[in-house]
């Protein structure tokens, strides 16, 4: 009857971690609702971002072009923060913030009543883009498989006993709504987002930058069309992140035929995309032609998310970039002893996983990297009470 206990209560603690893990917290919620205030009576919030002077950065090319997608204002600040304190020429820096209808005014406020020194920063909402009708058809498309993918896996679920801890959180993780974020599946449609740019970094809303990043774009990706972590930067026989049947189901042969099960994925959170590259080999249009095989094959061919069609579109076009310019996994576990000089080493350090800095339940050990880029003295941080 212990033993049955203490399964049971590991089960509820999986449960209770995935659902704090993707709630918004009230001090957020208070912020975004605070500057959405100001928007409507202060002028200079209603600035448009950039402003005049820096427009014509948006699309030079010299200039080294950083890609955010995300709803989460104080997380876009610390991104963007910590990446001007390191970096070398703050003057180069072009920062594209794409978020959603809803937040694009306190998205907006945030960044005209706080502007960043040198650095340009612009803030665009989804509702301002006009694209064709033949890629919002797409867009809808792909939403709605990739809705069906985790109605059919949520339903599986449901049906399922699962007796092991490990594959019950894994089981729970996967239905995060995330999975079913319209700015999470957008990464696949960056060429569209910006017509005007060859090559940018893609970051992760959820990751802290700690050196310098200049040279990623100067690095040759060998025509290859992203630049990521797939190396071990954890020993030896170890995946910095995860292996390819950990997201794919390699009881079919259109998978098992074409990837090898043990391979170490590569990494989302910190890309260098050759846009050109993109449009040239249509990884957008592969990406379509995996999500249409899946339906075919019943919705079996991968768990949901945003990762494990990436991995199929992508087959053959990653170049692989130095370990060090990408540690992640910190929202999954605290850092050992040893691996604490890894984290001062790393270039980008990736919050990935359920334990965001910005939740009651991120790591205290590791939340005083992420809040050192908070500006706690400014006074919507204080009335929403966002404390360290």
């Amino acid at each position: 009857m212990m033993e049955l206990k203490v399964q049971s209560a590991r089960e509820q603690e999986s449960i209770n971690w995935h659902l704090a893990s993707h709630g918004v917290p009230k001090s957020l919620h208070c912020l975004c609702l605070k500057l959405a205030e100001e928007y409507a009576v202060n002028a200079m919030a209603r600035s448009h971002l950039p402003p005049p002077e820096y427009v014509s950065r948006l699309t030079d090319p010299s200039f080294h072009h950083v890609v955010l997608l995300t709803d989460n204002v104080l997380a876009a600040s610390v991104v963007i923060s910590s990446t001007v304190q390191h970096s070398a020429n703050p003057e180069k820096l072009v920062f594209h913030i794409v978020t959603d209808k809803k937040t694009y005014i306190p998205m907006n406020a945030w960044f005209a009543i706080n502007p960043i020194k040198s650095a340009a920063v612009e803030v665009k909402g989804l509702h301002q883009y006009d694209w064709s009708h033949e890629v919002n058809v797409h867009v809808k498309e792909m939403l709605e498989i990739h809705r069906l993918i985790w109605s059919h896996y949520n339903d599986n679920l449901r049906n399922a006993n699962f007796q092991h801890e490990g594959v019950n959180r894994r089981s729970l993780e996967a239905l995060t709504p995330s999975c079913l974020s319209l700015l999470n599946h957008l990464r696949i449609y960056i060429p569209e987002l910006f017509p005007d740019l060859n090559k940018i970094v893609f970051l992760d809303e959820d990751v802290v930058v700690q050196h310098d990043m200049s040279s990623l774009w100067e690095l040759d990706l060998n025509k290859k069309v992203v630049g990521a972590v797939v190396d071990s930067w954890c020993g030896d026989n170890c995946c910095p992140g995860k292996k390819y049947k950990d997201y794919l189901n390699f009881s079919y042969p259109i998978i098992s035929s074409n990837f090898d099960h043990d391979r170490c994925v590569w990494l989302y959170g910190v890309n260098v995309f050759d846009l050109e590259a993109w449009r040239r080999v249509k990884i957008t249009t592969n990406y379509h032609k995996w999500l249409k095989h899946n339906l075919n094959f019943g919705m079996e061919l991968w768990q949901p998310g945003v990762h494990p069609p990436a991995l199929l579109a992508f087959e053959g076009q990653v170049h692989p970039i130095d370990p060090s310019w990408h540690v992640g996994g910190l929202g999954y576990r605290p850092p050992q002893a040893h691996s604490i000089k890894m984290l001062g080493d790393a270039a980008v350090l990736h919050f990935s996983g359920p334990a965001k800095p910005w939740l009651d339940i991120g790591f205290p050990e590791l939340r005083s990297l992420w809040n050192r880029h908070v500006n706690f003295s400014d006074k919507f941080i204080r009335k929403c009470r966002i404390l360290g």
